[in-house]
């Protein structure tokens, strides 16, 4: 529903379908016969939020009760922005157009570090007062999921209520709780004091932090009954777990406009700079019978021409030959292509590549993650140069011309060797295409070097490493692009400043919450677009507020130091990590949890692949 007071600057701004609603599957439901609304928040551009398989998922399930109308509500644009504060209009949600204030929850979905102004400004626009302490009443309880509340220290006095893990089943029930206190005329204390008994949610105003003189933690304190640790949620059953069987479908361009069907949760290998690889553990899979069911019918109900298989990793699925096989009874007739995003360089094998045939042959993706062997093992990416060579002559063979090799710089135990490994890595490459007899006819090679900056994260091996400065960061990309020898040979790079506010923001505690009200107050947002991000106002922000943002990323952390997010529980046993970080160092590999269990604490779950073989 259009908000009329919005409708006469809409040819102002650019893509002005983003800003409408009204788009084919979006539910609209009769405000006076709901007793619970809840504003879902990207706070990103609608192009990127409405690409988000999670939002797409919790969007279908709350609008499936009768008594929840849930709508989508993403950052404006710049020049959106400007016009709502001139004209005062207050943000909307898209399916009313009501303003954001009109909502029982906002709830925002946190994956990525540099969207926490975003969140801010998003909250400032729709009218909500910023902090916790200044929100009265039972309505405007402000909620967040996703990877980042792993540590989300850095906005917890922005925060009521934060989710850890999957949250089809633990936002229902703060829903419920949240009925349940209006009809006993709790206060808003109550119920948040009520909520932190709920598992998975961590109520920040409800623990005390201290710190030592030297500026780390010294104590995480529970009040008022809140748990010791809060422990993350995950649904077991996936064949069960709730699935759309529609998607809103956009008017306008998004990042990934297509359909998507998630495979399996979690990640059997353990990279040990992937947080996603240890948070969202054990692995969990969904049947083929239930995947081809949901893609057939997603593709009935949407239009869409294209499914892409959602994980961490596509070629580790069990399953994997026999749901192409399955799929292509039907896709190839319907003229659907099937598309695989996520292909390890060892999983890309003769009979996944017959089954991929419908894909646009646009170019294939592999992240060795590393240029040496040496640090590839540090890393645990346990892949080899040859199985990397072999994957690409299997590719060339059969069709393929163009490459994209994910790499990061900046790794633990990275060496210059390292570094220089990866233009050469590339190099070869290319050769093989050109000694491949099999090689498309007439046809080049193009071979995409990209390499991020590594970012220590929490719940990873890696969380008590030192990020590499600016400047080093700088020196590794000059030497890789200037051993770039052939034209063939592209060389991307990712900017490291918005790296280290990233790592700051990762690693960060409750100290960088004043940071973040004056970066509101001032307008900061949209960090994670180079159009609106400016370090150096970020560290003229932290030397006026008396922060070293060095000290949270460019500071190698000792094994005892109480960390920020020491009270949240993921499963994973601290124990575990320190010996996958010391396993780093000497460059040993750890098997992946098909070939053995490293007893990382997952198994407590109950279910997934710790129990497979039981």
């Amino acid at each position: 529903m259009v908000n009329k007071s919005i409708e006469k600057y809409l040819l102002k701004v650019q893509k002005p379908a983003k800003y409408v609603g009204g788009e084919l599957n979006s539910v609209v439901k009769n405000k006076d016969e709901v007793r619970i609304r809840f504003a879902f928040c990207f706070p990103d551009t609608y192009e990127v939020g409405m690409s988000h398989l999670g939002m797409k998922i919790l969007y279908s399930l709350f609008n499936s009760k009768p008594h929840i109308w849930c709508e989508r509500v993403f950052a404006p644009w710049i020049d959106m922005e400007e016009i709502m504060i001139k004209n005062h209009i207050p943000l909307y949600a898209l399916e009313s157009g009501d303003p954001l204030y009109c909502f029982d929850f906002i709830g925002f979905t946190l994956q990525y570090e540099l969207s926490f102004t975003n969140v801010l400004n998003m909250l400032k626009l729709g009218n909500i007062p910023i902090c916790t302490k200044d929100r009265q009443g039972l309505t405007n309880i402000v909620v967040a999921g996703g990877p980042c509340v792993c540590n989300a220290e850095p906005i917890a006095d922005f925060i009521d209520i934060f989710f850890l893990g999957e949250g089809e089943e633990v936002d229902l029930e703060v829903m419920d709780l949240l009925e349940q206190c209006r009809a006993e005329n709790t206060s808003r204390q109550e119920f948040l004091i009520r909520a932190a008994q709920i598992k998975g949610c961590y109520v920040p105003s409800l623990y005390d932090v201290s710190y030592n003189d030297d500026g780390t933690v010294k104590e995480i304190t529970p009040l008022h009954g809140a748990p010791k640790k809060i422990q993350k949620r995950l649904m077991m059953n996936m064949d069960e777990s709730y699935y759309p069987d529609n998607f809103v479908v956009p008017n306008t361009e998004i990042i990934h406009d297509r359909a998507m069907q998630e495979i399996f949760r979690g990640c059997i290998r353990g990279c040990r700079f992937c947080q996603a690889g240890f948070l969202y553990r054990p692995v969990r899979e969904k049947s083929p019978e239930v995947i081809d069911h949901q893609c057939h019918t997603l593709c009935n109900n949407t239009g869409y021409d294209e499914v892409s298989l959602s994980s961490l990793s596509s070629s580790d699925y069990t399953q994997i030959v026999p749901l192409l096989t399955r799929l292509n009874e039907w896709s190839g007739k319907e003229k659907v292509s099937i598309s695989l995003p996520s292909l390890r360089v060892d999983g890309f094998t003769d009979d996944i590549m017959s089954r991929i045939k419908t894909v646009r042959k646009s170019g294939l993706t592999f992240a060795p993650e590393a240029g040496s062997q040496r640090l590839r093992d540090a890393i645990n990416k346990n892949v080899l140069q040859d199985e990397l060579l072999n994957t690409c002559r299997v590719a060339f063979s059969g069709g393929w011309n163009r490459v994209k090799l994910y790499f990061m710089i900046g790794l633990p135990t990275e060496a210059e060797e390292d570094v220089l490994a990866i233009p050469e890595l590339g190099q070869m490459v290319v050769n093989e295409y050109y000694n491949n007899p099999n090689k498309p006819k007439g046809k080049s090679v193009s071979v995409t070097l990209s390499a991020s900056c590594f970012v220590p994260k929490p719940f990873t091996p890696f969380q008590w490493e030192p990020q590499d400065t600016i400047d080093v960061f700088h020196e590794k990309q000059k030497l890789i692009k200037s051993n770039v020898k052939s034209r063939k040979l592209t060389f991307n790079y990712h900017e490291a400043y918005t790296s280290f506010l990233e790592a700051v923001f990762a690693r960060g505690d409750r100290k960088l919450c004043k940071v973040m009200q004056v970066a509101c107050e001032r307008g900061f947002h949209f960090d994670g677009w180079s159009e609106c991000f400016d370090l150096q106002k970020w560290l003229e922000l932290f030397e006026e507020c008396g922060i070293d943002p060095a000290f949270y990323a460019n500071r190698r952390r000792s094994f005892d130091e109480v960390l920020p997010w020491d009270h949240l529980d993921y499963g994973i046993k601290k124990d575990f990590l320190i010996k996958e970080c010391k396993r780093a160092y000497e460059s040993k590999t750890t098997p992946n949890c098909r070939q053995e269990c490293s007893n990382c604490g997952a198994a407590r779950f109950g279910g997934g692949i710790c129990y497979e073989t039981r």
